[in-house]
């Protein structure tokens, strides 16, 4: 997304009119767009200024839309990529979704339907985001950036402390993690550990919220030496 908070597509396509056409339609709907007339330039285009959805016309000349498309996925999984095509043969539709289309449209096509593919491919890109952010374990959902913690749908209410050290559980699942090891990371002590009881108060604070519905223990004591996260 580009720094006005403006989605950015790239459109790619040989017929002039066509560019014309859909820079002037999606400037118009609030997008910030960028157009390339050939597959070389649109690779270009793409590493200089990273678009969040491209516009793909497989017949190009020089390097085919599929060529352009394999490339494109390879640099990025996560790139919603929608293809435009003269051609409407089973084959064809195959053949630019197996290159790592998400969606496939036969030219011609009527704008409004364009925009509502272009809607769905950004809403589920946003999603599939948000989901890889979210770090689980068991019934617990942490955010990182939302700063949310849920167990079984239930929110659950941290003090800024409390979450720190449950996404440090949460990164390190089956891991047992010393006190003076979490007292580096949570409370930034290296060499002078001071003798404190302060993990596990927190530890039990933390405990008492996380069962306070009901929920099993997930953060186990491990005695004389720490904490894990784990099933038991």
């Amino acid at each position: 997304m580009s720094e006005t908070g403006r989605q950015h597509i790239l459109v790619v396509d040989d017929e002039p009119e066509i560019l014309g056409y859909l820079r002037r339609g999606l400037t118009f709907e609030g997008f910030r767009v960028s157009t390339a007339p050939d597959g070389e330039t649109a690779l270009v285009l793409a590493e200089q200024d990273p678009p969040d959805l491209v516009i793909l016309d497989v017949m190009l000349p020089g390097m085919d839309g599929v060529a352009v498309c394999e490339r494109l996925r390879k640099r990025d999984s996560e790139l919603p990529i929608l293809m435009l095509t003269a051609r409407d043969r089973v084959p064809d539709r195959v053949a630019g979704l197996e290159s790592g289309a998400d969606d496939y449209l036969v030219k011609p096509f009527a704008f409004i339907e364009l925009l509502a593919r272009i809607r769905a491919l950004l809403r589920r890109a946003r999603h599939r985001r948000e989901e890889v952010h979210r770090i689980t374990y068991a019934d617990l959902v942490l955010d990182p950036k939302a700063r949310t913690v849920e167990r079984a749908g239930r929110p659950i209410h941290l003090t800024a402390r409390e979450f720190d050290l449950l996404e440090l559980f949460l990164r390190h699942p089956n891991q047992v993690l010393t006190r003076d090891v979490i007292l580096e990371n949570i409370w930034g002590y290296r060499d002078d550990v001071p003798e404190s009881n302060i993990v596990d108060v927190y530890v039990r604070y933390l405990r008492q919220k996380l069962e306070a519905g009901g929920g099993k223990r997930l953060i186990q004591t491990v005695r004389s030496i720490g904490y894990v996260l784990r099933e038991e």
